[in-house]
């Protein structure tokens, strides 16, 4: 199966920006032309989150991500939209913005029959579950919300496979230890994630090097995604294509076709 690169816009009021740990948040470009450039980069996936509309209890940023969609549709790029999504009328509305997915955190925590509701209307295949884990004292991991601020004691293996069953197509796993670290991405989070579940699995949080995104693969994801990295230009993402090509990973060159690699 083909392993996928993914570029992931966290934002607020409008604006693109990253922090470390949940923390010391900054706002660093305008994530539409930031968008643009990776699609021309040749990403495989974009990912874009309104990361405070859940906690100020509104609605997403659909204003923005009807912008980016159009950029991802030009280049048959597969876009998802998170933030806010808390009704199946919110749903439908990202979809009507130009998204192919939705990414739903908040909601689907608070009560996890709402991803079967989801997929049951829209498909599997459109719904992606979030979550941010941490590792705890015993070795395992539990669920944060709030922007990684609040421990909600739930096992994040027993809930990812909880929403598996009710219909999940696609996990979304961001270690809060590894996020903005660039020190790599929890493996062994990921290798258990991959062992437990039938879906596919995005790797996030912690990517630094072009070796963190191999290491990511060869523990299981299907897709790894990256921020700071990409946003600062530290990791050039048709060079990290050629490098897992040359480690051998199977990965997307379709849109460098006619380059001499």
């Amino acid at each position: 199966m083909m392993k996928k690169i993914v570029a992931c816009l966290d934002c607020k009021d409008g604006k693109l920006v990253k922090g470390v740990n949940f923390v010391d948040i900054k706002e660093i470009a305008d994530p539409v032309e930031r968008a643009k450039y990776y699609a021309d980069e040749g990403i495989d996936e974009l990912v874009y989150y309104d990361i405070t509309a859940s906690n100020e209890g509104r609605g997403n940023r659909i204003d923005v991500a009807k912008k980016i969609a159009e950029i991802c549709n030009e280049k048959n790029i597969p876009f998802t939209v998170g933030g806010g999504i808390a009704t199946l009328e919110d749903i439908e509305e990202v979809f009507k913005a130009g998204a192919d997915k939705v990414s739903i955190n908040t909601a689907a925590i608070k009560r996890p029959e709402f991803i079967k509701e989801a997929s049951e209307k829209f498909g599997s295949q459109k719904i992606m579950v979030a979550l941010d884990g941490k590792k705890n004292e015993k070795g395992s991991w539990n669920v944060y919300v709030k922007g990684g601020t609040e421990d909600t004691g739930i096992d994040v293996i027993e809930l990812a496979k909880k929403f598996e069953k009710f219909g999940a197509g696609e996990l979304c796993m961001n270690s809060i230890d590894g996020d903005g670290s660039k020190l790599g991405y929890d493996l062994e989070l990921t290798r258990r994630l991959n062992e437990e579940l039938n879906i596919p699995v995005i790797a996030s949080g912690g990517a630094g090097t072009m070796e963190h995104f191999k290491e990511a693969f060869d523990n299981g994801a299907d897709s790894a995604l990256g921020a700071s990295v990409f946003h600062f230009n530290e990791i050039d993402i048709h060079d990290l294509k050629r490098y897992l090509i040359f480690k051998n990973i199977e990965i997307d060159w379709s849109c460098y076709e006619n380059e001499n690699y």
